[in-house]
């Protein structure tokens, strides 16, 4: 035969096979059904205890009938009787809540109990049944409760007042669908499950055309099998003719899947987090049943604040996961607190989501992580490696690099190396999807996807509906049957994380290295999105590290007690907030109000602890004396210690050309112009021009922003074709403040919005510092603030956890040209050789670096940082109102400034006012290694921990010198678990002499006298 032919045969036997399916086999899997009578209670509010919900009144409602507010919980009876002659049958209770059979976890969904409470399972699109009897015995009552949530369905990228309970209005959103009890045929759901997965193996074999043609004929004979009208009398004949065709073996060198049961789940997104809390209950009871029937299967969930949800919400379902847990079937993976974004997290906070998710791992199930498992993350910091290691993890798993837009990533299975030199093995799955459904698409792209084809054989497909919950179901555990060995398809089987990675490490020698960050080139507008849920993470973050360390201080220096539990809470609930929808500001305006308040209260719980731990070192009486939260010594105040503020010399103020301001301090002299624009920034000790000529800085540009897709993820390239410069000015003022600072106001207004900004230049800072205000009201515009310099350079610094990367400033690849918006932490420095410029921040995350050639020959590399976006989904009035933005250029500057003054802007000093002096715990004589943490150990032993890092990107000696008694030392690992001898740190005198490589992490721990804690 011709490939004509049999091509014109596959593709009738297709057109067939799908009719046949849709309109009489999949009709037949239940071909009895009597009525259910229905019974509905609506919440009035938010969802109410299960005990409540039971035992509500309810009112008859039949199916058609409207039911669900949005964000609305109902609590929906079933009841019936399974009639005498199905005695012997399988029956099942089928309940549609009025479901749109295309998204699963994204409209309503529900969670069946038993008139006990027990938990039963989760109800959504793809998962409709409840058995009932397997088999019945007829006759018996059926009595089911529904706790239903109305959610509703979002149209991506469509504005919508339905992301938050004040706009989303109360007009019911569902209608009760199918109510039935049914006979369920399990030979014609088996035919079903045979027919889809042959017939999507046969489509996706154009290069086996023997085997592709004996699929075709088998297809075709099993439908000639079936009688149309008794499907259900013929469908074991139909079967019978496939079995041939299901029964021939894989190759031996056939690629290996391993399949990971598995419900991504996101914490919060298009639902707020008390969403969340109810998606993985009813997820969590799908697949603890689904483990109890099918005993091939292994399900995985990561992020241990779901576990949490669980066990302080759900805890009837929390005991079957548990029990899942200790019989090796329910897998958690990850050992992070959430899924958390990995490119705006601080360095501590990055460390701590791995210390509270392998802690909750451990004390709860005794299972010490070596995964880390972040399948929808958007994209990877450099110094993420690292971290992974010294958590006591080895692995890395991630999908989403797989939407990158411009370049391919060239690797599925590599080593990945952080900007200190740790190597990760890491995967990334060529299903191209952490959403699997066993199609045979999928399976059959993984196979022709795999990058590393002739040197690895395996890969991983994370199993189940996902993002909004659902998980595997009991279709994909039988398509994953029938290829687990199966001629033209791939092998499949069902697999732990940590088994697979094991494997996987093994049979690949020598795997390629890929240096430097796994840059997502998508969704750069996350790092904008949503400002005060940026601003609120990195002002937790910073209040943290205060708390910790004087309330270290106060408990060694005083006895005070230290407050465990309160840091403990705190630290969850802003490592929570750093889910990669919420930090990034990609969820409903629901979630960002929610967590503004949240932040709100974590700031004023931190500020009093803050504040009673500084009392009580430095006395009742009050006096000059400032706290320096920096690692850095600021003047006569030790770094973590308390002294008073010494200042310089003033700045003076006077008039300059054409109405100008110039300050002068000094150490710099700054000119404004009239606009309020800063035309030049001269470093007096060098002489040096920071601007280019002609050039204005502090420069407020507008752009319009429509991307192509995904409004509050994605900025497009092509904003840059069109931008405003916001130039003019209602008011420029100079003044000087009472501390002798020179200062110029000035605002502007565009638009529906204004921007007030203050200029200041202190005395003895070589540092302008721009305080920027904003009043936002507008729509699909990106704000940036721009500071060209005059400087040569084809890279810059960028902080990330723990360090910092450089990336190119020029585009001369399609991977440079992709990073045309990036992430930094508290810095960006640009320099020349002997000559450099930062620019810090204390709370916005996007940039970008461009370079041009002027008609002089020079060269000008422009910064800008982005302020604020207007997208209008999923909240169509995403970061209306007003802000507040530090930002502070530093000329003359080298790395160690940029660090310096990026603490500095984020860790101002605290002038509490108390009288006495505070010695810090510990001093560090080399500023190149910085202290990231002082606190006591979380296992309340009074130990006193330490952690430091290399921040200059060189090698470099320190010594460490504790300034109380200490019984000992440790080096440990994050979760403060001693660690085996370690090179480059030795007893020197009463302290530690520390040898660290570029950017090295070292965590020690020091023992106190017993009569000292």
């Amino acid at each position: 035969m011709g490939a004509t032919a049999m091509h014109d045969d596959r593709r009738l036997v297709e057109e067939r096979l799908g009719r046949v399916l849709t309109e009489r086999i999949v009709p037949a899997i239940y071909p009895e059904s009597v009525p259910l009578r229905a019974s509905l209670w609506t919440a009035p509010g938010e969802p109410v205890p299960v005990a409540e919900g039971l035992t509500a009144p309810r009112t008859p409602i039949e199916p058609g009938a409207a039911w669900g507010a949005p964000w609305g919980t109902s609590w929906l009876t079933v009841e019936g009787t399974v009639p005498a002659a199905w005695a012997g049958r399988t029956v099942e209770a089928i309940i549609d809540l009025g479901f749109d059979a295309g998204s699963t976890g994204f409209q309503c969904e529900g969670l069946v109990y038993r008139p006990d409470g027990s938990p039963v399972k989760g109800l959504h699109p793809r998962n409709q049944w409840v058995r009932v009897g397997s088999p019945a015995v007829g006759g018996e009552r059926v009595l089911l409760h529904v706790e239903a949530a109305s959610n509703p369905m979002f149209s991506l990228f469509s504005p919508t007042t339905l992301g938050d309970t004040i706009t989303a209005g109360d007009a019911p959103l569902y209608r009760l669908g199918r109510m039935d009890l049914a006979i369920f045929d399990d030979e014609v759901w088996q035919l079903v499950q045979d027919l889809e997965v042959l017939g999507e193996l046969m489509h996706e074999m154009p290069e086996e055309p023997a085997r592709r043609f004996d699929i075709v004929r088998a297809l075709d004979r099993a439908l000639d099998a079936l009688d149309l009208q008794d499907v259900n009398a013929t469908a074991a004949a139909a079967r019978e003719c496939l079995a041939e065709a299901l029964s021939r073996p894989a190759i031996p060198s056939a690629h290996t899947i391993s399949a990971v049961g598995h419900a991504h789940i996101d914490t919060a997104w298009l639902w707020p987090l008390r969403e969340t809390v109810r998606k993985v209950a009813r997820t969590t009871a799908n697949m603890t049943a689904l483990l109890a029937d099918e005993p091939e299967f292994v399900y995985t969930m990561s992020q241990a604040a779901q576990y949490d949800f669980l066990k302080q919400h759900r805890p009837e379902v929390y005991d079957r996961v548990k029990q899942a847990v200790a019989e090796g079937r329910f897998v958690p993976a990850g050992g992070m607190w959430v899924e958390s974004d990995t490119n705006m997290p601080g360095s501590e906070a990055m460390a701590r989501q791995f210390v509270h998710g392998k802690r909750f791992f451990l004390a709860e199930f005794g299972i010490d992580n070596e995964e880390a498992w972040l399948p929808d993350t958007f994209g990877f910091a450099a110094g993420l490696p690292q971290i992974i290691r010294a958590a006591g993890s080895k692995w890395l798993l991630t999908q989403k690099i797989s939407w990158s837009a411009i370049n391919q990533f060239p690797h599925h299975t590599f080593l990945w190396e952080g900007i200190d030199g740790t190597r990760i093995f890491t995967h990334f799955p060529p299903v191209d999807t952490y959403n699997c459904s066993m199609r045979g698409s999928e399976i059959a792209h993984a196979a022709r996807n795999f990058k590393e084809k002739g040197r690895a054989s395996m890969s991983l497909a994370p199993t189940g509906w996902g993002d909004g919950g659902g998980g595997t179901t009991r279709e994909m555990i039988a398509k994953a049957a029938r290829m687990r060995n199966l001629e033209g398809s791939p092998k499949v089987l069902w697999d732990k994380p940590a088994d697979f990675f094991a494997r996987a490490e093994a049979e690949y020698e020598n795997p390629p290295v890929w240096v430097g960050e796994l840059y997502l080139e998508l969704h750069r507008g996350t790092l904008t999105s949503q400002a005060r849920t940026k601003q609120g993470n990195r002002r937790s973050e910073h209040l943290l590290r205060e708390a910790e360390l004087w309330a270290a201080t106060a408990a060694v220096r005083t006895g005070a007690d230290y407050p465990y539990e309160e840091l403990d809470r705190l630290w969850k609930t802003v490592l929570l907030h750093q889910f990669h929808d919420i930090l990034p500001g990609s969820s409903i305006a629901w979630v960002h109000r929610e967590a503004e308040r949240t932040y709100a209260a974590v700031t004023e719980e931190l500020t009093a602890m803050i504040e009673r731990a500084q009392w009580t070192l430095g006395g009742e009486e009050t006096g000059p004396n400032v706290f320096n939260s920096t690692p850095h010594e600021q003047g006569s105040i030790p770094a973590g210690g308390a002294g008073p503020v010494q200042t310089g010399a003033a700045c003076s103020l006077s008039e300059g050309a054409d109405g100008a301001v110039v300050l002068d301090n000094g150490l710099l002299r700054v000119e404004v112009d009239a606009h309020g624009l800063v035309v030049s920034v001269v470093d007096l000790a060098s002489g040096r021009e920071t601007l280019p000529p002609g050039g204005t800085a502090n420069l407020p540009q507008l752009h319009q922003d429509l991307p192509n897709a995904w409004d509050a993820w994605d900025v497009d390239v092509f904003y840059r074709n069109r931008v405003t410069d916001l130039t003019d000015a209602e008011f420029v003022v100079a003044e000087e403040d009472s501390a002798g600072a020179g200062v110029v106001r000035i605002g502007r207004s565009f638009g529906s919005s204004t921007i007030e900004q203050t200029l200041t230049l202190r005395a003895g800072e070589k540092r302008l510092d721009i305080d920027t205000g904003v009043d936002w009201h507008e729509t699909e515009k990106f704000l940036k603030l721009a500071f060209p310099l005059d400087i040569h350079a084809d890279r810059y610094a960028s902080e990330t956890q723990f360090g910092h990367l450089f990336r190119p400033t020029h585009t001369n690849t399609s991977w440079e040209y992709a990073k045309f918006e990036a992430c930094n932490h508290r810095f960006v420095h640009i320099a020349e050789p002997g000559w450099g410029v930062a620019l810090v921040n204390d709370s916005t995350y996007g940039h970008d670096v461009t370079r041009t050639v002027r008609d002089d020959g020079g060269t000008t590399t422009t910064v800008r940082a982005s302020l604020l976006r207007a997208p209008r989904f999923p909240d169509p009035e995403t970061d209306h109102g007003p802000h507040r933005f530090r930002h502070a250029l530093i000329p003359g500057a080298e790395i160690g400034d940029a660090v310096r003054e990026g603490y500095r802007v984020n860790l101002p000093p605290r002038p509490t006012g108390v009288a006495a002096a505070v010695e810090p715990l510990f001093t560090v004589d080399n500023d190149a290694v910085v202290t990231s943490a002082v606190k006591l150990a979380d296992d309340g032993t009074g130990d006193v921990v330490l952690r430091v890092y290399e921040a200059h990107g060189g090698r470099a000696s320190a010594l460490v010198t504790p300034r109380f008694p200490v019984s000992g030392f440790a080096v440990c690992d994050l979760l403060e678990r001693h660690l085996p001898a370690t090179t480059g740190v030795t007893r020197e005198g009463p302290g530690l002499r520390l040898h660290l490589r570029p950017f090295q992490l070292v965590t020690l721990r020091f023992g106190r006298p017993e009569e000292e804690v």
